[in-house]
């Protein structure tokens, strides 16, 4: 690993290594797979706020953390999932992926509690220095190729709205995102605000020591029920070689996912249909399934929650939780008063109230010390931004897991520096021309924590290569066939002269 060295801007700090990765969880480590896949002799760094691996799944420690989707989809392609589970626990996930740096001497490369300021382009030496902070100090590493593997949300605080009242609270207040390892829920009564992921996960888990968990909704959301452990898995475990039964595995998963996605768009009444059938068959007679779990919106006009094996649905069956649908008026010293005028008592109160949008992980982006704003560049191929050279981002899917289009992130990466050095260029940037485009949000959910955030994520274009798809398998096929050179400018640091593509 290279020297991390202090220096001024005006400092000659040559190149340190080829690629500087910010994040060691999911899309870091794929991309340093990837990259050095394809050309072994690449040399990188990775730069980790935390201080593990692990990304989000170190960062989300509350009870009950679990994918929100086929753990096969969210491993790797490359590194089979070897235990039994199909939706897997979050402190499995953090234990796959330190494994799996370990076995490919990813860990080696990775440097923690690197928070990453800001990254500014050098075009007289076509350089990115990027400036973090760590141990107090501020550093630098200078590279030809930044790669931001830092998700898409501020890790620093979730959102919370504005309740009225919640200083007088008596009891505890916490955001999921910044669970206290501390605190002790056994026997209190516990108000969980939110019917999103994060709610659906830890209420099942909280009612095993609580006296009384309450999900509060103000709208319903919908829930998809299946099964934590896949009999088609374990079926092909015992007919296929390790490798190739996760290949298998992982791609029948993701026709899953995708054939379920089509159908939601395609023919929404069929599907309202298919979970109401679920919801009725799974809580008891006579449940008031229109007033909790009978969304106003279309399947997929939102995120769709997986509860594995029906455990939210037993949860509420068995009187262990149950689910108030209304809105808050205002916080009291014993709990939040509603505006149908219940009240809710609690000793807990979890605001499961979602994230806050945050692109590249929020670093300052500069082109020859003239800094820019990323939300105002149009997206190429969904991983590299209109006009800025040699950097990529990587943001997975809303409809899928996020590995599948890491995963493409990372190998497009890597066939375009392959590309490069093959020909001797030492920049690339994607260039939209004068063509007039349409403009479209780079997310096509109507989630909340979307639309208040619109403007802090990059832009879609209505055309490709800018048109940013929540499409897995057209992506797959669109990789197979892509153009390194599409809408592409090439040059070289020592003429200046670029090559357009």
């Amino acid at each position: 690993m290279p020297n991390v060295v202090s220096v001024t801007p005006q400092e000659d700090i040559g190149v340190d290594v080829d690629v500087v990765i910010v994040g060691a969880g999911i899309s870091g480590l794929g991309a340093a797979y990837r990259l050095t896949q394809r050309d072994p002799h690449l040399t990188y760094t990775i730069l980790e706020r935390r201080e593990q691996i692990g990304g989000t799944w170190d960062l989300f420690r509350y009870p009950g953390v679990r994918s929100d989707s086929s753990i096969f989809t969210l491993s790797f392609p490359f590194e089979p999932w070897t235990r039994k589970e199909g939706v897997a626990d979050g402190e499995h996930i953090r234990e796959y992926l330190i494994a799996t740096a370990h076995k490919y001497g990813i860990d080696r490369h990775i440097q923690f509690n690197c928070y990453v300021r800001a990254a500014n382009w050098d075009s007289s030496t076509d350089t990115w220095t990027v400036t973090f902070e760590q141990g107090g100090a501020r550093k630098h590493y200078r590279s030809r190729f930044v790669f931001f593997g830092s998700g898409y949300y501020n890790y620093d605080e979730g959102y919370t709205p504005d309740f009225p009242g919640i200083e007088q609270f008596g009891g505890t207040v916490i955001h999921p995102q910044h669970w206290p390892e501390d605190v002790d829920y056994t026997g209190k009564k516990i108000v969980v605000i939110g019917s999103g992921a994060t709610a659906i996960t830890l209420i099942p888990s909280l009612t095993e020591r609580a006296e009384k968990v309450t999900m509060l909704q103000r709208s319903p959301t919908y829930m998809m029920s299946a099964s934590k452990y896949s009999k088609f898995a374990a079926v092909v475990r015992k007919l296929l070689p390790r490798r190739a039964s996760h290949s298998v595995i992982r791609m029948h998963n993701a026709l899953l996912e995708a054939v379920f996605w089509f159908l939601s768009r395609k023919t929404p009444g069929f599907v309202k249909w298919l979970l109401r059938r679920v919801a009725i068959h799974s809580l008891p007679d006579g449940y008031d399934i229109d007033t909790h779990f009978k969304p106003r919106y279309n399947p997929w006009d939102q995120r769709m929650c997986l509860i594995p094996d029906g455990d939210l649905y037993s949860a509420i069956s068995y009187g262990r939780a149950e689910v108030v649908t209304d809105h808050i008026d205002h916080f009291d010293t014993t709990g939040i008063a509603l505006e149908s005028g219940e009240h809710l008592d609690a000793d807990i109160i979890v605001t499961a109230t979602g994230l806050q949008l945050q692109a590249l992980g929020g670093a300052k982006i500069s082109l020859d010390d003239i800094e820019i704003n990323p939300c105002d560049r149009f997206v190429y191929k969904a991983h590299m931004l209109e006009d800025v050279p040699n950097l990529f981002w990587c943001v997975g899917y809303t409809n899928a897991s996020w590995t599948l289009r890491a995963d493409i992130t990372a190998r497009a990466t890597a066939k375009l520096l392959a590309h490069m050095a093959s020909h001797g260029y030492t920049h690339a940037y994607p260039h939209r021309g004068n063509e007039p485009m349409g403009e479209k949000p780079s997310w096509d959910l109507q989630a909340n924590y979307v639309k208040r955030s619109l403007h802090a994520l990059p832009k879609s274009g209505t055309k490709r290569p800018w048109n940013v798809r929540q499409n897995y398998l057209a992506d797959a096929i669109d990789y197979r066939f892509d153009r390194v050179e599409e809408a592409m400018v090439f040059g070289r640091a020592a003429d200046r002269a670029p090559v357009a593509g």
